[in-house]
């Protein structure tokens, strides 16, 4: 099919700096909510959640963790140089493989001060582990690239406990601050369980044990899928015509048990945060792919979903595609990378509702609210400026249905 041009000026609206939430709110669940159903606006605060989902909701959560991505090497004549994990390139690109692996490891980086850094040149950083100290050693292969690799003298101690030992959380860019000691905790929601995100899922950090608890209690069931949030997501829409922004990759995994979940869910589904949503919506376009006989590696391309077709399958349909082809395949999970580029126009296939926080103007995630919200989105946007609503990652809340 033939896409319209979607003009980037139509997504913008003015965000006062003022407005930007620089830290969290002491308690999670106390963020403001709004709420937006059939042209409606009304305002909650997080912990109304459990009185405003259905009791036949499934809520759908990403169950990524934030790693430190942010290494800090110091060169012998004091310069500091950056090394900002990106993506794994080498022995794997899975993430969690390479989280786990205990031998070197090539990763895609962002390097700061990369210019102090001589070609054959080795830096060297000393890691304190219980009482053990390990020698973790940074070598540029290839600076065109950005590509690093990276090796230690232990070879029991994982990646990912170095990482974890040594790194920085790394703070989107619009806070404009150093991480302090309380976002190691507070920039992970209460259910990061797998290791490999470079940005938290934000909609997942208003939820408390104490709200889980009172969902369960109305009913609301639960399933869990894996997006490892990447740098992209911060990527700004540089063109004109933001159907030739170059959109980001990023690797999920999705289990058996949470596709039959959603296969045998004819109710309410819910996604928390826009990840969760590329998830589910990626998943059903792997599907469609298996039924067209478009190749089974679950990889869904930027504009796969505009393709033009005679017929588009059926939520049941897709979902049942995969499950056969995980049978043929003896697997238990599936793992994928996805470009989905979801754009007003866009017809959601999996989901009823969204709780997210308020995003940045003239990004992809606004395009991904807009086309839910339609042309209310301005008018909503608009009216969390005016309650004074706090904007962006550790900003306020809200659920939206569509």
């Amino acid at each position: 099919m033939e896409i319209p041009k979607i003009d980037l000026r139509d997504y913008e609206y003015t965000l006062p700096e003022e407005r930007i939430a620089k830290f969290p709110l002491e308690k999670r669940d106390h963020s403001k909510l709004l709420h937006f159903e059939a042209g409606k606006i009304k305002h909650f605060q997080f912990f109304n959640l459990p009185d405003l989902l259905p009791s036949d909701t499934l809520l759908v959560y990403n169950d990524t963790k934030v790693i430190p991505a942010r290494l800090i090497f110091q060169r012998e004549s004091g310069a500091k140089i950056e090394i900002f994990l990106l993506a794994p390139v080498a022995p794997t690109t899975v993430i969690p493989e390479i989280m786990l692996a205990k031998h070197p490891v090539t990763w895609a980086t962002m390097i700061g001060n990369a210019k102090k850094w001589k070609d054959g040149e080795i830096l060297t950083g000393r890691i304190g582990l219980g009482e053990r100290e390990i020698v973790l050693q940074a070598r540029l292969v290839d600076r065109e690239d950005k590509l690093v690799e990276f090796s230690w003298d232990d070879s029991t101690i994982a990646f990912v406990d170095l990482v974890e030992a040594s790194g920085e959380i790394p703070l989107p860019p619009y806070l404009n601050r150093k991480p302090e000691k309380e976002d190691k905790d507070r920039y992970q929601t209460v259910y990061s369980k797998k290791e490999g995100a470079v940005a938290a899922p934000t909609a997942g950090l208003h939820f408390t044990d104490e709200v889980f608890e009172r969902l369960r209690q109305k009913g609301v069931q639960e399933a869990q899928v894996t997006l490892h949030v990447s740098a992209g997501t911060f990527q700004p829409i540089k063109v004109d015509n933001v159907l030739e922004h170059p959109m980001h990759s990023e690797q999920i995994q999705v289990t058996r048990e949470t596709i039959e979940k959603l296969l045998n869910h004819s109710e309410t589904v819910v996604a928390v945060g826009t990840t969760s949503i590329r998830t589910l919506e990626s998943l059903f376009w792997f599907g469609v792919k298996l039924i067209e006989e478009k190749g089974d590696d679950f990889f869904v391309p930027k504009l796969f979903a505009y393709e033009t077709r005679e017929k588009v399958p059926s939520k049941t349909e897709s979902l049942q595609a995969i499950l056969n082809w995980m049978d043929t395949q003896q697997m238990d999970s599936i793992l994928g990378q996805t470009e989905i580029f979801i754009f007003p126009g866009y017809k959601y296939r999996m989901i009823q509702g969204l709780i997210t926080n308020f995003h940045q103007p003239g990004s992809t995630l606004i395009l991904l609210i807009a086309t839910i919200l339609r042309e209310n989105w301005k008018k909503v946007y608009q009216e969390a400026l005016d309650q004074d609503y706090r904007f962006l990652s550790y900003g306020d809340s809200s659920l939206l249905w569509l």
